[in-house]
């Protein structure tokens, strides 16, 4: 199982440092940290798929003004997953599945580019995104191709320990090492999603945290604009931040089993790769194998 770490959208709130900790620019720099796996017999696999050129279409625009507004999305075509499939030298129609860390704006754009692909979520995340209610929560689901798109797969939020947390095994079409790990808080469905690699672990906890410092050991350095932005879109605040510790002590105990990373740290997606592109390849990307 091959894994390409590849960044599927670029987005850039005011707020500069107070929202990425880095920038010197009143624009911030976060990325939409994807994956693209490539399975022996399930096909290639996008975890998440980022913004797609649809996004910010001035004709049919996909995504609520709200959004456009708040996390001003710069689409990139050479970012959106279509293109960096093709350009890692696939045929986008062998994307036969799409795992879904969360159903906001910024990580199933993409959905509607693959719509031969199985799409795999938490029943609870459908269901609050196909109901949602309010004004934040209604518009965070705008671009969700819920009609339009045929293929879903739905899955209980429990099952198997992996690590002291919950996991979702066996699904259905992909491999037995790949995982779901429930996080909920930033919405009511969030998973992980953990991959058993030949040395270890790779985790991708989506929006579990936002922000590279959540993850240390104290767990009290994020920029305020970040943490503003966490609290505003929290779907359940009590659950995220309790994942948010047993995070950090996963991190801590088991770094060296395990490899955690989120989805819009553009410091973190840069440690991780190597490099500042747009995509990285990695066979083996963790020191050593982990058995839970």
């Amino acid at each position: 199982m091959k894994v390409h770490h590849i960044n599927c959208g670029s987005l850039c709130p005011w707020g500069g440092p107070l929202i990425d900790g880095f920038s010197y620019t009143p624009g911030a720099h976060l990325s939409c940290h994807c994956l693209l796996i490539e399975t022996d017999g399930s096909g290639l696999v996008l975890v998440d798929t980022g913004l797609s050129l649809r996004e910010t279409d001035p004709v049919r625009p996909t995504l609520a003004r709200f959004h456009q507004m708040l996390d001003r999305p710069k689409v990139n075509p050479d970012e959106c997953a279509i293109n960096t499939v093709r350009r890692l030298g696939f045929d986008p129609r062998d994307v036969r599945h799409i795992i879904a860390t969360h159903l906001d704006f910024d990580h199933v754009g993409g959905i509607r580019d693959f719509p031969q692909a199985m799409v795999h979520v938490t029943t609870i995340e459908y269901q609050d995104a196909r109901h949602a209610r309010g004004f934040i929560q209604k518009r965070r689901y705008s671009n969700v191709p819920f009609d339009e798109h045929q293929h879903w797969s739905f899955y209980e939020a429990n099952g198997d320990r992996w690590y002291g947390f919950q996991s979702v095994r066996d699904l259905k079409g992909l491999p037995p090492d790949i995982l779901l790990i429930p996080l909920r808080g930033h919405t009511l469905g969030q998973v992980g999603v953990a991959l058993e690699q030949p040395n270890g672990w790779l985790f991708h906890a989506g929006d579990a945290y936002l922000y590279r410092g959540e993850m240390d050991r104290s767990g009290r350095r994020c920029p305020i604009g970040m943490r503003l932005y966490e609290r505003m879109l929290d779907a359940d605040h009590e659950a995220r931040v309790a994942n948010q510790e047993r995070l950090r002590h996963l991190m801590q105990e088991h770094s060296d089993e395990i490899r955690i990373f989120c989805s819009h740290d553009r410091k973190e997606f840069e440690a991780l790769t190597g490099q500042s592109g747009h995509i990285y390849s990695s066979d083996q990307a963790v020191p050593r194998t982990a058995h839970p």
